[in-house]
């Protein structure tokens, strides 16, 4: 069937309004992230508090040094540490690791780093700062202290 002109741009353009809508959505979709244990984590329902996203590893000594304090700053009501291990282990081992250790913050069994634009750290510890606006802020190395992200995070 032939449409008169006026029609086929109207069309057309409505057609584009829903591929650039589609496009948008898409982008919008909530991102959720698998836990050790209990329901999945969205993302989204950690605005409006500091996230520390903390790459360890069972062999790394200032992961093991640092582990206390991440378990007190994660008591705080405006920050949540969630803990991803670097060597990839999973599931229950994952659960019974991060109880070994003493770690009581979240662990994720996945790598919220790709969904989130971020790139995989190449040395341990590792602390992403998510401000309460959900922007990455900076990474940090090294073992980090009550004491070091308090002053951070009260700039």
């Amino acid at each position: 069937m032939q449409y008169p002109a006026t029609r086929r741009v109207r069309l057309w353009s409505g057609l584009g309004l829903l591929c650039v809508m589609a496009t948008v959505l898409a982008g919008c979709q909530k991102q959720e992230f698998e836990r050790a244990e209990g329901p999945n984590l969205a993302w989204d329902n950690l605005r409006g508090r500091w996230v520390l996203v903390n790459y360890w590893a069972e062999w790394c000594k200032p992961c093991l040094e640092e582990i206390p304090e991440l378990n007190e700053l994660d008591k705080a009501p405006d920050i949540t540490v969630l803990g991803v291990n670097f060597d990839g282990v999973e599931g229950e081992a994952l659960a019974r690791l991060g109880e070994r250790m003493g770690i009581e913050f979240t662990l994720l069994a996945e790598d919220p780093g790709p969904a989130l634009g971020w790139t995989l750290p190449v040395g341990l510890p590792a602390t992403f700062v998510v401000n309460p606006g959900g922007d990455l802020l900076e990474a940090r190395f090294g073992a980090q202290t009550e004491t070091d992200i308090r002053a951070l995070i009260s700039r």
